[in-house]
């Protein structure tokens, strides 16, 4: 496989301030339907990174549809800022939801036993974020974050995020910004193939923040640039099993 070395430099998704990033997380208080059906879970692996942890909940902060919350196991609460992916996520699991963001969770101190965040933390601002897991994680709780991240390595794959404006703001080695109290004691780093149709990549392109936050025109513009890039630039057929190469980052955070 030929593979392009470090399309990314960045660790983490540039912002110009806070506004900036709750503007542009705010896009995906829609969506949450096409994200349920064609966003990937994650390897088996990442829940490990859990244990040990105390007696109590584990709380999702970021849980969206739950595609990381339906992985947990035991006791688990969910909380996100979507009110459109918690809805989504009540239908699909019984478990304790509420609608909040990780600055603020509304919890009480020392509540969890530990908090899992999959596809949030670089939404978040990390200092208030990190103060918030450390109050209201038990002592010897664990913070796991974790990452699904196309794999831009690989040039076609490179060339789709450009066309989908997924980006591929997180380089291969990447660690995330955690502040004080937290500390890194582990850390997952791991390939894997999501199998999808290639008339599933629109739908994966219309998860991603820049086509929610764009209108028609943007948006019509984008599949026929994918449109073409996979039916006539690459030969695919509609139909056509396609293996979508991924990176897994996860980290294991404790006081």
């Amino acid at each position: 496989m030929t593979s392009t070395p470090f399309p990314s430099r960045r660790d983490n998704p540039k912002f110009t301030g806070m506004a900036h990033r709750q503007y542009t997380a705010a896009a995906f208080h829609s969506g949450a339907e096409t994200y349920a059906d064609i966003r990937p879970g994650y390897p088996a692996e990442v829940i490990e990174l859990l244990e040990p942890h105390p007696k109590g909940p584990i709380l999702d902060v970021g849980a969206g549809t739950g595609k990381l919350t339906e992985q947990l196991p035991g006791e688990v609460w969910a909380l996100d800022p979507s009110a459109d992916m918690l809805g989504r996520l009540r239908a699909s699991l019984s478990v304790p939801v509420w609608q909040a963001t990780a600055e603020a969770t509304a919890l009480p101190d020392t509540s969890v036993a530990a908090v899992a965040s999959a596809q949030t933390w670089h939404w978040v601002d990390p200092e208030a974020a990190s103060k918030e897991m450390a109050r209201i994680t038990k002592p010897g709780g664990p913070l796991v974050l974790v990452w699904n991240t196309l794999d831009v390595r690989v040039p076609w794959v490179h060339r789709l995020t450009r066309i989908m404006h997924a980006g591929d703001v997180q380089k291969p080695g990447f660690h995330p910004n955690v502040a004080a109290p937290w500390r890194l004691t582990k850390e997952l780093r791991l390939e894997w193939e999501q199998v999808l149709q290639a008339n599933d990549l629109f739908r994966l392109m219309a998860t991603r923040a820049y086509w929610l936050r764009n209108g028609s025109k943007v948006r019509e513009k984008m599949t026929s640039n994918l449109s073409w890039y996979l039916y006539e630039h690459l030969g695919f057929d509609p139909e056509q099993p396609i293996a979508l190469p991924y990176r897994c980052d996860a980290f294991r955070y404790e006081r």
